[in-house]
């Protein structure tokens, strides 16, 4: 007798989708050209005299050196302008900080493995990968600056190059794949407009205002 055809569901698993496909190939060549470019992932890697420089550049796009030094200008500033500004500014990068860990802990991707964990101040939920929070936080203060800060056109240029920079090492130093970096930095320059349409003045926020 003809064996009975199989269940509908194992058909499925036995022809994925075009979608399933492109993702699975995509995925690929991200775990694929993010390793080839961690070329600071270690001493001895490619790049490894590099490292060093590499992580000054990690320290720079990390939260905490930015939570700190925005809270200590608001602490000091005396003027009512600049108060409003850094305020705007604690109340992104805690967003971000926020946004960044609960994407974390949806998505849950492992970091790459050829990563070093000894990345400066950590917590738990960056064990995962995706988003970089460093590139999220570069494009956020980037997009941030150049719209709050006079700025000369070769300065402007340095905060973005600085913001791509940061961006790149990631990959560099084998703490994130490429997808991850990407997202982070749509993640961050996105995340400015809710800064934005959020924004907190004597006005709408006369509480928080009170307490400078």
């Amino acid at each position: 007798s003809a064996a009975a055809p199989p269940p509908e569901e194992d058909c499925m698993k036995l022809n994925p989708s075009f979608l399933g496909i492109a993702f699975s190939s995509l995925l690929a060549i991200d775990l694929w050209a993010s390793k080839r470019l961690g070329v600071c992932a270690g001493e001895g890697s490619a790049w490894g005299s590099a490292r060093p420089l590499m992580k000054v550049i990690e320290v720079s796009g990390h939260g905490i050196p930015w939570l700190l030094g925005t809270f200590y200008g608001l602490c000091q500033s005396d003027s009512s302008a600049a108060r409003e500004v850094l305020l705007n500014l604690l109340f992104a990068l805690l967003l971000d900080l926020v946004l960044v860990a609960v994407v974390k802990g949806l998505v849950k991707r492992r970091r790459p493995t050829h990563n070093k964990m000894d990345m400066f101040v950590t917590i738990s939920v960056d064990r995962y990968s995706f988003p970089s929070g460093h590139a999220t936080r570069a494009a956020l203060v980037c997009r941030f600056i150049l719209h709050h800060l006079v700025l000369a056109v070769p300065l402007r240029v340095l905060v973005v190059l600085w913001a791509l920079i940061v961006g790149i090492s990631r990959v560099m130093l084998g703490r994130h794949n490429v997808t991850d970096v990407l997202f982070g930095l749509l993640l961050g320059y996105a995340l400015y407009s809710v800064v934005e349409y959020c924004w907190l003045s004597p006005l709408s926020a006369p509480a928080l205002f009170a307490l400078w």
